[in-house]
């Protein structure tokens, strides 16, 4: 009998908590569940978690005299590891961002644990062709020390103070409250979502990419109060949204969702042709990584409005379009 399509997926993690807990009421087998799936979970993970007489549960639970449920389990789920999973993991340790979130020793030690398990993969069989080449330089100790920092006082929502060269080559030094970290996978680059502040008030918002930072200093103030994330995202966020249409050609709709899945949209589905008319919510800044990602889909997508960022994908195509005609004219002398 299959019981999980995917080993560890969030339905294994909710099963296993609750398998683990020895005996659960009803309402917290709903509570977990809610915790650890999605949205949907809810409407049938139960159902085969909890006994039924028909028998189309899994087996899992059996009710106990008191009303609640147990497991039949002897022992608790025991998590293993999969050699394929083991090949990942060897495979991701040889990568420098990896080392923002460990420690040095611990990524030797967990090296040494994994032995002669081959990497699943090298980061010299990848060539990307749509990010930046100048990415951030992950392995720097600057960088780490810098990330830690950052990353530390956004957990302890701690005003840093952070000195660092904007992209205009202004040097800056001021107090930060960091709200969140982003990765830019079209820069390979990573940024803080901060607040600023001048005489312990908040005088702005914006983002700083942690590899231009210089020098970061813990000032011990705690900030308390409703400075969400939501609220930050809120300010950032775009007066006009981006509308787009995405055709189903090149399975374009179901790509499109998925490399947007991020940002913030309101999407319609037209039920006769399938394709997608979608608001997406962007922050200003981001404005020339999102053409690009757009520009991507290429004729299975039309940007409908601003106008602004219309003509802007316009004149980016013309441009390309001018490149390739002369590139096909040198092509033509040669042979000629």
């Amino acid at each position: 009998m299959t019981i999980f399509s995917e080993i560890y997926g969030a339905y294994f993690r909710a099963a296993e908590k609750i398998l683990s807990k020895g005996s659960v009421t009803e309402a917290e087998i709903y509570d977990i569940i809610n915790k650890e799936g999605f949205k949907d979970t809810a409407l049938f993970l139960p159902q085969k978690l909890i006994p039924r007489a028909d028998g189309t549960d899994w087996g899992l639970l059996r009710k106990a005299p008191d009303g609640k449920y147990e497991s039949v389990l002897k022992n608790p789920p025991r998590p293993i590891v999969t050699r394929l999973q083991k090949m990942w993991l060897k495979a991701k340790l040889s990568d420098d961002m990896i080392g923002l979130f460990m420690e040095k020793t611990e990524r030797a030690l967990l090296s040494e644990r994994l032995g002669n398990v081959p990497e699943l993969y090298k980061n010299e069989y990848f060539r990307f062709t749509d990010i930046f080449t100048d990415g951030d330089d992950y392995g720097s100790e600057r960088y780490r020390r810098n990330f830690k920092a950052v990353l530390g006082a956004l957990k302890r929502r701690e005003l840093l103070e952070i000195r660092f060269t904007s992209g205009h080559g202004k040097r800056i030094c001021a107090k930060y409250l960091p709200i969140k970290i982003e990765y830019s996978q079209k820069n390979d680059k990573l940024r803080a979502y901060c607040y600023s502040f001048r005489q312990g008030r908040i005088c702005g918002c914006g983002t700083i990419n942690i590899g231009r930072i210089e020098e970061v200093r813990e000032t011990g103030v705690v900030i308390r109060g409703e400075l969400s994330e939501e609220r930050f995202l809120a300010r950032m966020k775009c007066g006009q949204p981006v509308t787009v249409r995405v055709t189903t050609e090149r399975n374009a709709a179901e790509r499109f969702t998925a490399e947007f899945a991020s940002y913030e949209k309101q999407t319609e589905r037209d039920l006769e042709s399938g394709s997608l008319l979608v608001k997406i919510f962007f922050n200003p800044q981001d404005e020339t990584e999102l053409l690009i990602r757009l520009l991507s889909f290429g004729p299975v997508l039309e940007i409908l409005s601003p106008e602004s960022l219309r003509e802007q994908a316009a004149n980016r195509v013309r441009a390309q379009a001018e490149l390739l005609k002369a590139a096909q004219n040198r092509s033509a002398e040669i042979i000629n």
